[in-house]
């Protein structure tokens, strides 16, 4: 079969509803020409999406960096007496997540594997009181590895220790942790970090308890082709078996002091037929991202027109993952920016919440 025929076979399957297979993402990535894959994952956005490109009003912070998973991508991570070490108080999380204005709809909170602050004991009460205390702001909190984490300090399953979390004001889980779900490639990258299985168990409990969540794929590093494609392939078995993905967010490895700076960054073509792959790979989640905080506002405006449908949100200055590995972007954008940017791209801003229930925009 020549190369077009075997394009035109895929756009078949797609447009019948049918999921690639494993060959089929491999073609998409190696062979099959770029700018026919990034219409083709186009033509599936739009017919999800129409013209919408979705953001949300959201603050972040990274509350620990203290961290002893010794994940040899992460130029974030510190230990105890490093430096660079940091470990916010419960007061201090308080203060910066309530500062006024505090009229935003998400509060995303990423930290380390730190034995003094990844707890159940410190984040049950801090998630109640940060719900009490802003109970309009849906809270995105922790990666599947966190949670991983408490749980086996508290010595409880996963269902204790989400339900927990659910009761005392969790909306969602981000989907950080995942890097790429391959032993092969953990056990090089982040071998203390939580398995594959367990990864996808954290999200397939809390799908069982409604708390949806978020997945992602960090890519650009060991791994290779095929494994992104597994890594989909996963991702996609786990959202037909529970339905609790919302959106799935690609992340293009950042170099820059970290072990494994020597893969270099990802280049733009690769960043964009990687959003167009993921679109036509996950046909059963919603939502794509075009992550402007790694990609920067004009990949992530190309992005719209290759398959994906966000690029996040305004974000604020706490922002220090992406940042701490090199990246030049702005780590804040005010929303009359982000509003901007995608009309430029060709499509309609559209605020939306944590569950991609659209919201009134603001002026």
């Amino acid at each position: 079969m020549t190369v077009q025929a075997r394009v035109e076979a895929i756009a078949d399957k797609v447009r019948s509803g049918e999921p690639l297979d494993r060959s089929d993402g491999i073609f998409l990535y190696t062979e099959a020409p770029f700018h026919q894959v990034g219409a083709l994952a186009h033509e599936v956005r739009t017919k999800k999406n129409g013209h919408r490109a979705y953001y949300v009003v959201k603050r972040y912070l990274n509350t620990t960096n203290v961290c002893y998973a010794d994940c040899k991508f992460c130029s974030f991570a510190a230990h105890e007496k490093d430096p660079r070490a940091y470990r916010m108080s419960l007061e201090t999380i308080l203060e910066k997540a309530c500062a006024e204005p505090n009229d935003y709809d998400e509060l995303h909170i990423v930290g380390g594997h730190d034995p003094k602050q990844t707890s159940l004991d410190f984040w049950v009460p801090a998630v109640r009181a940060l719900h009490e205390r802003i109970p309009h702001v849906q809270l995105a909190l922790f990666t599947a590895a966190e949670i991983d984490y408490m749980c086996k300090r508290a010595r409880c399953s996963y269902e204790e220790g989400l339900r927990a979390l659910r009761d005392a004001g969790l909306t969602s889980l981000n989907g950080g942790g995942a890097e790429i779900l391959v032993k092969r490639v953990r056990d090089i990258v982040c071998p203390r970090k939580a398995s594959v299985e367990e990864w996808l168990e954290v999200h397939r409990v809390a799908h069982g308890l409604g708390i949806t969540t978020n997945c992602t794929m960090l890519y650009g590093h060991v791994e290779s082709i095929e494994e992104r494609i597994e890594h989909l392939l996963l991702l996609r078995g786990l959202q037909a078996e529970t339905g609790g993905f919302k959106c799935f967010v690609p992340l293009a490895f950042h170099p820059e002091g970290n072990e494994l700076h020597a893969y270099g960054w990802t280049g733009g073509i690769d960043d964009l037929r990687t959003i167009a792959v993921s679109r036509l790979m996950l046909d059963n989640i919603d939502h794509i991202k075009a992550y402007w905080i790694s990609y920067g506002i004009k990949m992530a405006q190309l992005g719209l027109h290759y398959g994906a449908d966000d690029i996040d949100g305004t974000v604020n200055n706490e922002q220090r993952i992406y940042r701490d590995a090199g990246s030049t972007t702005d780590q804040s954008t005010p929303i009359l920016e982000l509003r901007r940017a995608i009309e430029e791209a060709g499509f309609e801003p559209t605020r939306r919440n944590l569950l991609y229930r659209v919201l009134e925009p603001v002026s």
